[in-house]
């Protein structure tokens, strides 16, 4: 069975974390859109807003490239606090034949967001979190 699993949930949730550990020490791909504002030397992430869509393109670009030679699990940890932040990867897993895996994580381990995300700031992203029921 080919699967993708969409971890979702708020910054600091742990999302990376558990695709890290379920991707079995890099065995399965893992992405998210924070790769593209991740030095991949130094690993420091310095966000620029006005390029946000490329970083939405290129996972999705990366998810799909995946599919083509058929992995066998794909993990993508993103907010995903918006519906139409998940489409593209129903779209990609309809067309690739991937069985979809939405999973939420929640901030149960008491750990703060790397991205400096004031607590204002993540109220107003949990209150445009929604939770499918179809």
């Amino acid at each position: 069975m080919l699967s993708l699993f969409l971890l979702r949930g708020l910054p600091g949730s742990g999302k990376s974390s558990l695709a890290n550990e379920l991707s079995e020490d890099g065995k399965y791909p893992v992405f998210s859109v924070d790769d593209y504002f991740t030095d991949t030397i130094t690993k420091n992430y310095h966000f620029e807003f006005d390029k946000n869509y490329l970083a939405y393109q290129q996972c999705v670009e990366n998810t799909k490239k995946s599919m083509q030679v058929n992995c066998t699990k794909i993990f993508i940890h993103n907010t995903f606090t918006l519906e139409w932040e998940l489409e593209p990867y129903f779209k990609l897993a309809a067309e690739f034949n991937y069985k979809v895996f939405v999973v939420t994580v929640e901030n149960r381990h008491g750990n703060t967001n790397i991205h400096k995300i004031d607590d204002q700031q993540l109220q107003k992203m949990a209150s445009k979190y929604k939770v499918t029921l179809f």
